[in-house]
């Protein structure tokens, strides 16, 4: 079987995290012929609704939704995403191994602190994975260091001013049938457990406005907006 080389790589701290901050751009991505992976780095087990086994599930049926070509869990306990050696590494060996030209990945300013540690994780991953004297093997083979050309940071709960913003109108039905399929997180009648500001009733509706916000700002229907720490050039 060949290896798998991606395009793009997107990271979240839980399983449904990508798909609420970036789905239609992956979808976008998928339909245009790139190779795109989703990385959670934790299953969520803390999440007040549902647990890690429906969660993996529900995972599995947005990567099929979505098209992608791979989707790992790094399995970093829920609510302890730490900047340590341990995380670093392991990280290191999944962007060495599938070589990504871009990470998607969550903004640092949020209300989650995992949202926030990932971040800060990722960013400091991705600079120490191009250091050719930091040795790493995956399964067995020594690995070559790899540097993603860049990370974009996409938006969970608390807003920024996009750097760029991608018309994902074209792709928003299959956007939103990816995040709903998370049927534990969202509101139900049928689910009795507490309820979280996912759960609420307008939450759905909450997401689907602002990718009408960001759409409209770039004359679209719908947007996904971005953030780069990076100037990106433009011919």
């Amino acid at each position: 079987m060949d290896k798998i080389i991606l395009d793009v790589l997107a990271i979240g701290a839980h399983p449904d995290d990508v798909e609420l901050g970036c789905a239609g751009t992956i979808a976008k991505l998928v339909k245009q012929g790139f190779k795109v992976g989703i990385l959670d780095l934790t299953e969520g087990e803390l999440g007040t609704r549902g647990n890690k086994q429906i969660r993996a599930k529900e995972a599995k049926l947005a990567s099929k939704i979505l098209g992608i070509s791979i989707r790992e869990n790094l399995k970093i306990p829920d609510g302890y995403v730490e900047v340590n050696k341990e995380n670093k590494l392991k990280l290191i060996q999944i962007i060495r191994n599938y070589r990504p030209k871009i990470l998607l990945i969550p903004h640092w300013h949020d209300r989650h602190p995992d949202h926030v540690q990932a971040n800060n994780l990722i960013r400091q991953t991705w600079f120490l994975s191009g250091l050719a004297n930091l040795k790493t093997e995956f399964n067995g083979q020594k690995q070559n260091a790899w540097r993603p050309n860049n990370f974009f940071c996409y938006m969970m709960k608390y807003e920024f001013i996009p750097t760029f913003i991608v018309d994902i109108s074209d792709v928003y039905a299959i956007r939103q049938k990816a995040v709903r399929i998370y049927k534990s997180q969202f509101y139900s009648k049928k689910l009795k457990e507490p309820e979280t500001l996912l759960s609420k009733k307008s939450f759905l509706e909450y997401i689907d406005t602002r990718a009408k916000f960001y759409g409209q700002l770039i004359g679209v229907k719908y947007g996904d907006p971005f953030f780069s720490i990076q100037p990106i050039g433009v011919n």
